[in-house]
């Protein structure tokens, strides 16, 4: 320290640069802590109301902690799912608030179709530049299903990766973790032959066969073509491609002990996941006129020339979840839930049959 009666001389070294502030340097990699900071206290906000009793502390500790309870013999049922290439569409859009809701929907339904009653949600939020604002919306939509859902989201990640995606793009991804009485347990192992196929309408594509809607309409070229509007639509392309995956959990919860068997169809449409609920030595006979395919999936397949064994491979058109049941079940189920529609039914295989046949379709 300077003795205080020395006397000051004029000095000729350079006046030290002042220090860097603590986030200075990160902040010019691409990584701004500042705003991290400001976006993790609007997603906490949004996170705490959707608690539910069974979250053990708060948001912000390295885990998220949950008690389970009401359950005797509970099997814990969990997945994970992102929105794919609808996040193209959303950004292009500048339209964020949805999407969350589409994550959180979908994943639902998966734990559902084995008797789950949802719990509690993470999420997984990646950009190229933090802009807390949009993260916030992102969560907006989590928190908005999550509510809905009656499930807890009780943490997640938010990174900031310049370098692994531009600016501009970012990620968005799920976990569920749910639970079902063990003697509830919904495996389709009660499926027989003769059950009947109860469909329910999508709300849209959900979130599957974005990328090649992209492709057919030309929309990373011409972000323009989102904003056309096409007979029978009642709105934009963009606004309809937007549309939030519906989730099927009130509507059926309450019918699961007249259900032997749920398919949520998602990516690979009917051919994929409806055998994944059907025992062996079963397969499925479809009448696709049973249901009236939404002007959208029409308007995909006459502008892309796609065959309709492709369209049912990859588009849900239409019908977003089936339950399988006996007939009587079937019609017990509809005096409730006047939208569900009988689309086929359950058919034991032949030496050469298809798992899934779609009538009027040929096999591949």
């Amino acid at each position: 320290m300077m003795p205080r009666n020395q006397k000051h001389t004029k000095s000729t070294t350079k006046r030290a640069s002042p220090p860097t502030s603590p986030t200075s340097a990160y902040r010019s990699s691409g990584v701004d802590l500042n705003a991290n900071a400001h976006a993790k206290e609007l997603i906490k906000a949004l996170a705490r109301t959707t608690f539910r009793p069974g979250v053990v502390g708060d948001i912000g500790f390295f885990g998220g902690m949950f008690q389970v309870k009401g359950f005797r013999n509970p099997v814990l049922v969990a997945s994970t799912d992102g929105v794919g290439t609808k996040l193209k569409i959303a950004a292009l859009m500048g339209r964020y608030d949805t999407i969350g809701i589409d994550l959180v929907n979908h994943c639902v339904n998966d734990i559902f179709t084995c008797g789950a009653e949802p719990l509690f949600f993470l999420d997984y939020i990646a950009m190229g530049r933090m802009v807390p604002e949009r993260a916030a919306d992102l969560v907006k939509g989590l928190a908005t299903a999550c509510r809905a859902n009656n499930c807890a989201l009780i943490g997640g990640e938010t990174a900031t990766m310049p370098g692994i995606y531009a600016p501009d793009d970012f990620d968005l991804a799920g976990f569920i973790v749910g639970a079902v009485e063990r003697a509830k347990v919904l495996d389709g192992s009660n499926i027989a032959a003769g059950d009947v196929l109860l469909g329910l309408p999508s709300s849209g594509l959900h979130t599957n066969g974005y990328s090649l809607v992209r492709k057919i309409f030309h929309i990373d070229e011409n972000a323009k073509a989102l904003r056309k509007r096409h007979a029978g639509l009642g709105a934009t392309l963009g606004e309809a491609l937007l549309a939030p995956h519906r989730c099927y959990y009130e509507a059926l919860r309450g019918h699961l002990s007249r259900i032997n068997g749920l398919a949520h169809i998602t990516g690979g449409g009917f051919y994929e996941n409806i055998p994944r609920t059907l025992p062996q030595g079963l397969g499925v006979r479809i009448n696709p006129t049973s249901w009236d395919t939404p002007p959208l999936f029409r308007l995909i397949q006459k502008t892309g020339a796609i065959s309709s064994r492709e369209m049912h491979s990859v588009f849900n058109m239409g019908i977003g979840m089936i339950a399988i049941c006996t007939p009587d079940n079937a019609r017990k189920i509809q005096r409730k839930l006047s939208e569900g529609v009988i689309i086929g039914e359950v058919v034991k295989l032949g030496k050469k049959t298809e798992r899934v046949v779609i009538e009027g379709i040929r096999a591949s």
